[in-house]
């Protein structure tokens, strides 16, 4: 959930919320001199964590490169990127997410491999081997209703490990992280919203199929992971 829709080239796009318009009518990343309470807006993202042991490896692989959002964001596949919305608007919005999970089933992601948005934005990340359509599906009913988003490019799930550092950084964790690979389940999504400090953190997880279950607070999200097999 960087400020480029984690590493994926930028864009904007209208929100509506109950058929009007969101603030501005566009769709941003938060601005980093402004805090959360300004205006009554609020930066959010939906993502799919990343359960341990692969949550703290590709935290540590972010901080090794250098990479200045280490600190500030959890390993995650996006659903959607950074949006700034109304705070009056969260509850339709959770209500919203709440009904875009509960048709799904759990399934497994895989991880495997690295890729690059280079040249075009300077990313490398971990390739979504397995569970990218079913990611893709989810991505598409999050973005719908109150979160209707056009993308200017097409969605590409993965797991970004280095971003806006020098070219030999992205290079090195090209190579170091081509034989990369984790597997876990996923039971749900989360909703994140970014603080004033810029750290953005979980808010609430919605789990998958389960007709009537409510949202729940922060936490592993039902995720599980097997056994580490890291590359290197």
């Amino acid at each position: 959930m960087n400020g480029h829709s984690e590493g994926e080239p930028s864009y904007g796009a209208d929100v509506t919320f109950a058929g009007r318009p969101a603030i501005n009518a566009t769709v941003r990343a938060a601005d980093p001199f402004r805090t959360s309470e300004v205006a009554g807006l609020v930066d959010i993202g939906v993502a799919i964590g990343i359960p341990e042991p692969y949550r703290a490896q590709l935290q540590g692989w972010r901080e090794q490169l250098g990479d200045p959002n280490a600190a500030l964001i959890v390993p995650h596949v996006t659903l959607l990127g950074p949006t700034t919305v109304r705070l009056v608007d969260l509850p339709a919005i959770e209500t919203h997410l709440a009904r875009a999970a509960e048709p799904h089933d759990p399934f497994t992601i895989r991880l495997s491999g690295s890729g690059t948005f280079r040249p075009l934005s300077p990313v490398v990340f971990v390739e979504v081997a397995v569970g990218a359509a079913r990611c893709a599906g989810l991505a598409a009913a999050v973005r719908s209703g109150p979160l209707e988003r056009p993308l200017a490019f097409a969605y590409h799930p993965h797991v970004t490990v280095a971003h806006d550092i020098p070219a030999e950084g992205l290079d090195r964790a090209y190579v170091a992280l081509a034989d990369y690979q984790a597997r876990f389940d996923v039971g749900g999504f989360g909703l994140y919203q970014r603080g004033a400090d810029l750290r953005w953190r979980e808010l609430r997880f919605f789990p998958f199929g389960a007709a009537g279950a409510r949202p729940r607070a922060a936490g592993d999200g039902g995720r599980t992971a097997e056994p580490a097999t890291p590359g290197n």
